[in-house]
């Protein structure tokens, strides 16, 4: 039975299969989400092991758990950093109800003098009579920060049965993972056409999520070193723990950045002068701006060439299906999908709108005329001379016709002018 499609109809089935396999993804993140995290770093510690593996002679086995060490260290050296500076954060708040009194007027006054405007309605004098006064002492009274401290505690230990998990399917697919690739080539068919695409497909795949993981790490690092000595500079005391968040954050584009920002600010105004969060909220400014148009765009090259709507859109909507680490696996997941997109014939456009580079052909004006037409004259004429075939003579004088085709314009229907031979003498 044939079954003839609309537009419509079509667009409306790839909505519902869109809408499908969200569901799928949303009831399923607790499986998906281990299995992405464990499938991004393999790609980008597969090439590590190799070197390792080639010429270090290892065997492929202890070249594989030599990257799983690696990632455990470094996730110890971060996770100390943080237990370690967050009782130095909480000892250097203010201790006494006087205390975050005068704190908070001292701020109100340093406001007033460097506005230009008035400032009571926005900041009050007095603690008293000010909102965001009662708000900051509430969120770091000890009762607060405690019970902070104990929920994050109690989520904690499944947040480890799940990194455990992680490394142990990292395992797994670093020694098998040449195995799975060509298993996965085999899904697809066995012609040489077919295992040629797909093998196309997964490299430039893995090829894409390793450079955004690699020079997005790279950068990264150095933005933290450079935000943390800044901060060191200008006498903040947790300058340690603000770069590794800075390190941290800005794998989620635009809002892990301004996230990032925000704590540095924060104990400047506890611990330093209003002045001193200015100051800042402009020198973190201009560097993150340098960061995202100068050194990302030179250091990547095309590696993440997506355009801000599309970064915008799937960050929202990895964040809708996978929470917050949906927004963590947002680009390089879109890195993946749009290098599949661009190896499957008549999806190559759904990459070009991910892009953003305008690769759109400019259209052709009414006015010129295209490379491949001809100029055609109006006042040109065909003459067209049909040789009669012979005929055996008859007694129809209409029998020995000759047709003839009259010159006619180009763009008008050829006249037919009959032409009655004599007939022969007797």
């Amino acid at each position: 039975m044939n079954v003839t499609l609309t537009l419509a109809t079509r667009y409306g089935l790839n909505i519902l299969g869109l809408l499908g396999v969200s569901v799928a993804l949303y009831l399923g993140r607790s499986i998906f989400i281990p299995i992405t995290i464990a499938g991004l770093l393999a790609a980008i510690l597969h090439p590590l092991a190799t070197r390792m593996h080639t010429r270090l002679r290892l065997p492929w086995f202890f070249s594989c758990l030599a990257m799983i060490l690696l990632l455990v260290l470094i996730l110890m050296l971060v996770v100390f950093a943080v237990v370690a500076s967050v009782p130095q954060f909480v000892d250097r708040l203010p201790q006494t109800e006087d205390a975050w009194q005068k704190k908070y007027e001292d701020m109100a006054r340093s406001f007033r003098d460097m506005s230009p405007l008035p400032t009571e309605g926005a900041v009050p004098l007095k603690a008293t009579d000010s909102t965001f006064y009662r708000s900051v002492k509430n969120v770091f009274s000890p009762e607060n920060i405690a019970a902070s401290l104990k929920s994050f505690a109690i989520e904690a230990l499944p947040m480890i049965a799940e990194i455990t998990l992680v490394l142990f399917v990292i395992l797994f697919l670093l020694l098998e993972g040449e195995l799975l690739a060509k298993k996965v080539r085999s899904l697809f068919g066995t012609s040489r056409d077919s295992t040629r695409r797909v093998t196309e497909a997964i490299e430039q795949m893995g090829i894409a999520i390793r450079n955004y993981l690699l020079w997005r790490t790279i950068v990264n690092v150095l933005l933290g070193l450079f935000v943390g000595l800044v901060y060191k500079i200008v006498g903040l005391e947790q300058w340690y723990l603000w770069a590794i968040l800075t390190v941290v954050l800005n794998y989620v584009p635009y809002i892990g950045t301004i996230a990032a920002g925000a704590p540095p600010v924060l104990e400047a105004l506890i611990s330093g002068s209003p002045q001193l969060a200015i100051g800042l909220i402009i020198a973190y400014t201009l560097i993150v701006t340098f960061e995202g148009y100068w050194i990302v765009p030179r250091v990547m090259g095309k590696t993440m060439d997506l355009n801000a709507t599309t970064v915008m859109v799937a960050c929202l909507y990895w964040h809708l299906v996978w929470g917050i680490a949906g927004l963590f696996l947002a680009m390089p997941l879109m890195a993946a999908i749009k290098a599949i997109l661009l190896n499957v014939d008549g999806w190559q456009v759904w990459g070009d709108l991910l892009s953003s580079v305008d690769t759109t052909p400019a259209p052709i004006p009414h006015d010129e005329p295209s490379q491949t037409a001809r100029p055609v004259d109006s006042d040109a004429t065909i003459v067209m001379e049909v040789e009669p075939e012979p005929t055996p003579k008859t007694a129809d004088p209409m029998a020995n016709c000759e047709p003839k085709i009259a010159e006619q314009h180009v763009g008008s229907e050829p006249a037919i002018e009959l032409e009655v031979a004599p007939d022969a003498a007797p």
